[in-house]
């Protein structure tokens, strides 16, 4: 599997954006923020943060947010979307490898990764560099595939939940991107998890079941 270039995302700005805007995703992120808990007086980052959707929900509670992705076009809209909303002043974004973090050890009371650790050829890698960036007694929260996604159950679940038109697509590339990837069971993913060194692992299904967010204690 070849790695990943930030090129390959900047012309997909304006859908990517607009995927973290739908219900259904725009769901997964609310449900992801009360499972992180209260961010007050703690420095939060995305790893593959996109257009900078995610943390919009703890911006206001956190001392600070801090954005990477390897999309220079992603980091662009970011900031100018918290220009927009007046959130810059909180908030800072760069472009930046999952792979090596441009990050002291121990800088970050929680990290989030949504997305992109089934995405990763070597996950291992980007797992052990969050932990890297994590302070002991941190947070680390991640959204994945679960075993369950395929192009049929994503299909059925837009079908039950009467998704469609744009909201169906996106889900379906999701789906479709996933089987091409990695998708991950629970017990799987536990168990890589802990031999990464997490003392602390709860997963809650999301996208009926289709997907996974997996809350982690270092």
């Amino acid at each position: 599997m070849r790695k990943m270039n930030g090129e390959e995302f900047d012309p997909l700005v304006p859908f990517f954006d607009a995927m973290a805007c739908t219900n259904w995703l725009s769901d997964v992120h609310f449900q992801l923020k009360q499972a992180t808990g209260s961010w007050v007086g703690k420095k939060v980052l995305d790893v593959g943060c996109g257009t900078g959707r995610l943390l919009l929900r703890g911006v206001d509670e956190a001392s600070q947010v801090v954005g990477v992705d390897l999309s220079e076009g992603m980091i662009q809209a970011a900031i100018e979307l918290y220009n927009e909303k007046s959130k810059n002043n909180k908030a800072s974004f760069q472009v930046g490898d999952a792979y090596h973090l441009p990050f002291t050890e121990n800088e970050f009371d929680l990290v989030l990764s949504t997305c992109v650790l089934f995405l990763l050829p070597e996950p291992d890698k980007g797992m052990k560099e969050m932990i890297r960036v994590v302070k002991d007694g941190g947070m680390i929260v991640t959204l994945n595939p679960s075993e369950h996604m395929n192009q049929l159950a994503a299909a059925d679940y837009c079908k039950q939940n009467n998704i469609t038109q744009f909201e169906e697509t996106t889900l379906l590339k999701w789906s479709n991107i996933s089987t091409l990837r990695h998708r991950y069971n629970s017990e799987e993913l536990s168990t890589f998890l802990r031999d990464c060194g997490a003392k602390e692992i709860n997963h809650l299904p999301v996208v009926g079941d289709l997907a996974l967010i997996t809350i982690c204690k270092f």
